[in-house]
């Protein structure tokens, strides 16, 4: 996998999130997730075709998407529930289009299916996909959220 095709994906998370939310999520180091449990609470996966198939997905801890919905809807959000997921779904969604759309101007065409949402303890995502999975964690809000990429290979 290389790293062209995982920082679009590193800007648009940033992009809109900090646009959406009002609060900016700082990356961490990125690293090689060798299961499928999600890391956080409300996760969202979607499903890419192209050059090859590939998998983002986001998965928030329960703090950081509260904070994160909360800037959206400009209103305190104190618990899960399906506004929350389907936040979860929509950020995905533009994240996902958003880094498609650069990484189209490097000649990579992805089409992107619609979010599927999960939440819970310990769900799991399953990419449908071969190769390995790439996770990037992210800070916000006292929280953290983690992005996952996978491109077979």
């Amino acid at each position: 996998m290389k790293a062209e095709h995982i920082n679009p994906f590193i800007s648009a998370t940033i992009g809109v999130i900090s646009t959406m939310a009002f609060v900016k999520p700082v990356p961490g180091k990125p690293f090689l997730k060798k299961d499928n449990k999600a890391i956080g609470d409300v996760s969202a996966i979607v499903g890419m075709t192209g050059p090859s198939h590939a998998t983002f997905s986001i998965s928030f801890q329960k703090q950081a998407i509260l904070a994160i919905v909360s800037g959206m809807f400009g209103e305190t959000i104190e618990s899960l529930n399906d506004e929350v997921a389907e936040a979860a779904g929509e950020l995905a969604n533009m994240i996902s289009g958003q880094a498609r759309k650069e990484l189209e101007t490097t000649g990579v065409v992805y089409d992107g299916a619609i979010p599927t949402v999960a939440s819970g303890e310990n769900h799991e995502l399953k990419h449908i996909t071969d190769g390995p999975k790439i996770a990037v964690p992210f800070s916000v809000a006292d929280s953290t959220f983690t992005l996952e990429l996978s491109f077979e290979s």
